[in-house]
């Protein structure tokens, strides 16, 4: 006689090796039919979870429920496949990693509404499922509130602002569910996280590269969706704070350097010969700051006041701070059109706080980035500054860019849905600022 429990264990076995075979069989597939995924369909490992009712990842591992993924099989193996690319966009586009200070269910909401949009974007017949009336009325509606890119962090904050009711969020949560989000919720060990949030930004970049430098085989409007996903995602992972320090150098200034000292060989010199320490602490301390810059403000009509108010406000709250400043500061702001329209020279923080109680855009006129360059070379050439290490350019994009490249960095700052770069030069930097980010960090003056 058979033993029950041995029996019911063997069914389990059976039905667990089932379906490794489904989910590499999906995972072949996909790479067959979208080889520039290749790095992200391989990066997730696969484990049966009889506790749950469908499937979730970690960003490690696929957790399946094996009589879910065998029933979603039996139903047609597009729905695994849309459900395995599914999970390897959530963890692609970082959405268990930037869930933190929001709404929960309406962050998981807006996540599969932008995974949904993208795979139904793609014309592969390994994972094409016409989309209903009701997904495409949806993505209609989100891009006419001013969302050229469907992205999460754009639908969560419509979402949010269009006050929905219990049955119409219950309505598009029972249209775009997918997988199961409960495993974002977990706290990862430090080392687990920064490991996971580099192989995703490494698979990321990687899928960039790619479909930037390769003529894909199946690009049209199929990878042109994606990679304009891939492209906002990856632009908008800078921290700004930290991106405008970069343009800090590294100088010493007259102050003691703790860092350097050990107080222990002072006591103890005191102790044994009185007054005489063994060791003093340095006068001097490395420090970087910014000691010459350019901020350009583009005051043509099409950019809004509110937003240049907002970016300089979160500028100067970073260049206002202890480790930003030599105490000889040369930072010119330059109000900007289709021509110079006024250059205020800020060299102490008495000065920017002025500057920014009584600031008033001037201008409104065309846009033409090139009268803002020719003018920061001729105070080059005039020895008006002694270290400029970088230029700014807050703008909605649209303009006439220069051609060649200036002798200092240079970066475009863009607040995302209000920005056209498809025309900024290669030898430029670009960043995209949130609104949201923006929003949260105004200052009191």
């Amino acid at each position: 006689m058979i033993d029950p429990t041995r029996h019911r264990q063997l069914e389990e076995l059976d039905q667990v090796g089932l379906c490794v075979k489904i989910l590499t069989m999906s995972r072949n597939e996909l790479y067959f039919n979208m080889r520039y995924l290749d790095l992200s369909l391989s990066s997730l490992d696969f484990e049966a979870d009889w506790s749950r009712g469908g499937a979730a990842t970690d960003g490690f591992t696929i957790y399946y429920q094996p009589d879910f993924l065998i029933s979603l099989c039996r139903q047609g193996r597009i729905l695994v496949n849309r459900m395995y690319l599914h999970t390897v966009f959530h963890c692609l586009f970082c959405h268990m990693d930037t869930r933190k200070g929001r709404d929960t269910p309406m962050w998981n909401l807006a996540c599969d509404i932008a995974i949904e949009s993208i795979i139904d974007a793609l014309y592969q017949p390994c994972i094409r499922i016409p989309p209903s009336m009701f997904r495409r009325e949806t993505y209609l509606r989100f891009q006419n509130l001013g969302l050229s890119v469907l992205n999460a962090e754009g639908i969560y904050q419509k979402l949010t602002k269009l006050a929905l009711n219990s049955r119409q969020l219950q309505r598009l949560i029972k249209e775009f569910h997918v997988d199961d989000h409960d495993l974002w919720e977990q706290e990862l060990p430090k080392s687990q996280l920064i490991r996971r949030q580099t192989l995703w930004k490494e698979n990321r970049e990687k899928l960039q590269t790619t479909m930037e430098t390769t003529g894909l085989e199946d690009s049209s409007k199929d990878s042109s969706v994606l990679l304009e996903q891939v492209q906002v995602e990856n632009r908008n992972r800078y921290d700004y704070r930290e991106f405008l320090k970069k343009f800090a150098v590294l100088k010493e200034e007259i102050q003691v350097d703790p860092d350097s000292f050990d107080p222990v060989f002072y006591t103890y010199g005191l102790e044994l010969y009185g007054n005489m320490p063994l060791i003093e602490p340095l006068e001097t301390k490395e420090v970087r700051r910014i000691e010459d810059f350019v901020i350009v403000i583009d005051t043509s009509m099409s950019c809004s006041g509110q937003l240049i108010r907002r970016f300089l406000e979160e500028t100067y709250s970073v260049l206002s701070s202890t480790e930003s400043y030599f105490r000889q500061v040369t930072i010119h702001i330059i109000q900007c059109d289709e021509q110079i329209r006024e250059d205020t020279i800020i060299r102490s923080q008495d000065e920017m706080k002025t500057y920014m109680e009584h600031f008033t855009i001037v201008g409104q006129g065309g846009t033409d980035f090139r009268p803002a360059f020719e003018y920061v070379s001729n105070l080059q050439g005039e020895g008006a500054f002694s270290h400029l290490r970088g230029l700014i350019y807050f703008t909605d994009g649209k303009g006439i860019y220069p051609i060649s490249k200036p002798a200092y960095d240079t970066v475009f700052v863009f607040v995302e849905d209000h920005y056209f770069d498809y025309s900024v030069p290669g030898w430029a930097m670009k960043i995209i600022l949130s609104q949201e980010d923006l929003e949260e960090k105004q200052h009191e003056y």
